[in-house]
């Protein structure tokens, strides 16, 4: 038993490697040259200029200096404090994914939903637990691991694997934390319900949160072709999905199986609770995302912007939203001779913009 349990973990490794690799292929030869076909940006945020001693500061000390590191700073290199900011401000925005590798990621994420919830689909409807969920338990735990059932687990949980290599070499974003501990959380559901063979309901459980992940992808390849009305349809389509499957069905048909069917049929076993709490946690983000999407709805509606908001930044790809300054195209920093010279015609720092710039660089920005 422990022999073939070793060889079923080479097996997961093996094909979450590769996914990772076909991942790395799709972006280059399927998706971008999709991406660039529809005119999506391939450009990414405009580069601060090197400097070594901003540079050091940011890689390690902090990457929003306070004001007291900005006037340091400003008097070590002779910059006013203005540039400063606007150097940070650049350097932060350039570590974040151009429009065209988004674009990119976006693809190769629902072409996978895509298919494997067809997949799922097609293998579930001809199974007698998609129909009466107590089958999941009938006959447990001698129920006999069907090829079709092990392809489409095994590949789900190598998908999982796969994000979680790519987070550590893709560049890291705002949401890293709590995605990070989604596929902690996936994994370990996954591999435990694996192991104890409660393979059935997993089926269950990964089409129904699979559905709504094809829409939020697609509404943000269509975010990314700038696609507006598209793309608000389909988030509105998405957040209907989301909060159906994940806050309704979810908890009343799989949660309602393994908490009472399940104990039902089998009685009390150590597995059983650690199996809930993983699927009760995993509602508690279900819940957590549902908040993000209703409160992103409800402000769009209150305020109506319909066509200039964007909800994607507020899901699952809040990471991407680029740091704007009316000045952004201005590189070459003032000097503090100039920031003197200006102050010298009668108008202090202090009583100018916010003690920052005064007098020419006013008139420029106006």
């Amino acid at each position: 038993m422990n022999l073939w349990i070793g060889q079923k973990s080479l097996e997961d490794e093996q094909i979450s490697l590769v996914f990772f690799f076909h991942s790395s292929v799709s972006h280059r030869f399927i998706a971008k040259p999709c991406a660039l076909g529809l005119k999506v940006q391939a450009n990414g945020p405009q580069k601060a200029q090197p400097n070594a001693i901003l540079e050091k500061v940011f890689t390690a000390i902090t990457k929003h200096p306070d004001e007291k590191r900005l006037e340091g700073l400003s008097k070590q290199l002779d910059w006013d404090v203005r540039s400063i900011q606007r150097w940070f401000r650049q350097r932060r925005n350039q570590e974040k994914p151009s429009t065209l590798t988004k674009f990119c990621e976006s693809m190769w994420r629902f072409t996978f939903y895509l298919y494997i919830f067809t997949y799922g689909v097609r293998f579930l409807k001809k199974t007698p637990w998609l129909w009466n969920t107590r089958q999941c338990w009938n006959g447990y735990p001698y129920q006999p691991l069907m090829p079709d059932l092990h392809y489409y687990y095994i590949v789900e949980l190598s998908f999982y694997w796969s994000l979680m290599f790519s987070q550590f070499i893709d560049i890291k974003r705002k949401d890293f934390g709590i995605m990070f501990t989604h596929h902690i959380l996936a994994v370990t559901l996954l591999s435990f319900s694996y192991v104890t063979n409660l393979i059935r309901v997993g089926t269950l459980m990964l089409c129904l949160h699979d559905a709504s992940d094809i829409v939020l992808e697609a509404a943000k390849m269509a975010n990314y072709c700038k696609c507006q009305k598209l793309s608000d349809l389909l988030f509105v389509t998405f957040a209907i999905v989301f909060i159906v499957s994940r806050l309704g069905i979810y908890p009343l048909w799989i949660l309602n199986t393994t908490l009472f069917e399940l104990y039902e049929a089998l009685g009390n076993f150590p597995a059983l609770w650690v199996f809930n709490v993983l699927l009760v946690i995993l509602q508690i983000l279900n819940c957590f995302w549902s908040y993000l999407i209703i409160k992103v709805a409800y402000k769009a509606v209150s305020k109506g912007k319909a066509g200039k908001w964007n909800p994607l930044h507020v899901t699952k790809d809040d990471r991407s939203d680029i740091e704007s300054s009316s000045d952004e195209e201005e590189t070459v920093p003032r000097s503090k001779t100039l920031h003197s010279t200006v102050t010298t015609n009668g108008t202090s720092g202090a009583n100018g913009t916010n003690g920052y710039l005064t007098g020419g660089t006013c008139s420029e920005e106006h």
